[in-house]
């Protein structure tokens, strides 16, 4: 069943997908919903299996001893899970003003059914240098490696992987027939947003 008060912004990590999406809720008086602000809860509520396991590793079995394509490919929020949790969420706030549902976790196949036929969606798929740049200035490159015991290692695979989901992503958007927007450096902010608006219809009244 579609949710057409709802507008979605996915994507991969270190788009700008928060940074537009809270814009685009303060100009048009939307609500916000941050599928990453409710991942502990949402994670605490599951019992899927590829979540149990993450649970389970240390840091260094996480981040350094893993390929980053089995990071890829074991990663339970890329895998969809809990996913089912995020729309519980959204068909229970109020449909007025609408909501602006944004997160890498929102992927395009999951997002498709509930989608009404105006598309309201976006995915924003960000370059290496984009996403490296995007983390550097926001501090957090060493977040996640530097609590491992090789965070040169760690760092380098979590690019990887990153860059892996990009392409993932990108290759998913093409077979739904869904519109996305390649980040790169040079693109402002002010830029992104009206792209993201344009995309998302957002600037019309539904």
């Amino acid at each position: 069943m579609s949710l057409p008060h709802v507008y979605w912004i996915g994507g991969a990590s270190g788009a700008g997908k928060s940074t537009i999406a809270r814009t685009l809720a303060a100009r048009h008086g939307l609500r916000l919903y941050d599928t990453d602000a409710v991942m502990r809860e949402h994670a605490a509520r599951s019992t899927e299996p590829q979540l149990s396991a993450f649970l389970a590793m240390s840091m260094d079995e996480r981040w350094v001893d893993r390929s980053p394509q089995v990071m890829l490919d074991t990663f339970h929020w890329y895998r969809g899970e809990a996913f089912d949790l995020i729309i519980e969420d959204l068909r229970r706030l109020p449909t007025e003003p609408g909501i602006i549902a944004e997160g890498f976790r929102l992927l395009p196949h999951l997002v498709r059914p509930h989608l009404p036929s105006s598309t309201p969606a976006v995915w924003l798929l960000p370059t290496p240098a984009f996403r490296r740049a995007a983390f550097d200035s926001r501090g957090s490159t060493w977040q996640i490696a530097g609590r491992t015991s090789d965070p040169e290692r760690a760092l380098a695979n979590l690019l990887e992987r990153d860059r892996l989901f990009t392409e993932r992503l990108r290759d998913e958007l093409t077979r739904e027939d869904l519109p996305a927007i390649t980040v790169e450096p040079g693109l402002t902010e002010e830029e992104l947003t009206d792209q993201v608006s344009h995309c998302l219809k957002i600037h019309r009244v539904r």
